[in-house]
């Protein structure tokens, strides 16, 4: 069980934890939302939780609360630019689905 970064997502969650000047990490998790039924969450982690399952990837410490890590074990985020756009994107092998949007996926 892991979720991966690759090596540009990596460097750019490292440049942004360096310019916000704390922080350990990276939490993932899933939330109930959307049309598809689950919404990625992603934010920085200050501190870990007791329940918190921890990896780390390309020198990034990942977190994921236990209820989510079912719904997206085996994801690799990466970090793309598009244009004047810039976004990580999950790939994650457990998606049966994706709303049009994109906001939203089932498993």
């Amino acid at each position: 069980m892991a979720i991966t970064l690759t090596e540009t997502a990596a460097r750019h969650v490292s440049r942004s934890l360096e310019r916000r000047g704390k922080g350990i990490g990276l939490r993932i998790g899933v939330r109930n939302s959307g049309c598809s039924g689950f919404a990625y969450q992603i934010d920085f982690a200050d501190a870990a939780t007791p329940e918190d399952l921890s990896f780390e990837s390309h020198g990034i410490r990942v977190f994921v609360d236990p209820k989510s890590l079912p719904l997206i074990d085996g994801t690799e985020l990466d970090f793309v630019r598009e244009g004047l756009n810039e976004s990580f994107r999950f790939r994650n092998p457990n998606v049966s689905g994706e709303c049009g949007c994109g906001e939203s996926f089932a498993v």
